[in-house]
């Protein structure tokens, strides 16, 4: 429960400060965080597909 009420507290943090952003800015780091998980979604199927995993 304890977890929930911080993961909400970053949230809101996270989106009051993307708010006041300039929305350059915002888009910017949008781009960058779903680059990363492209990346990361990448390396995770490949990793799959050969039988290892970072377990």
């Amino acid at each position: 429960m304890l977890f929930l009420v911080a993961a909400l507290l970053l949230l809101g943090v996270v989106l009051g400060t993307v708010a006041h952003a300039p929305l350059t800015f915002s888009v910017a780091v949008g781009l960058v965080i779903a680059v990363w998980l492209g990346v990361f979604a990448i390396r995770e199927r490949q990793g799959r597909r050969r039988g290892t995993s970072a377990h």
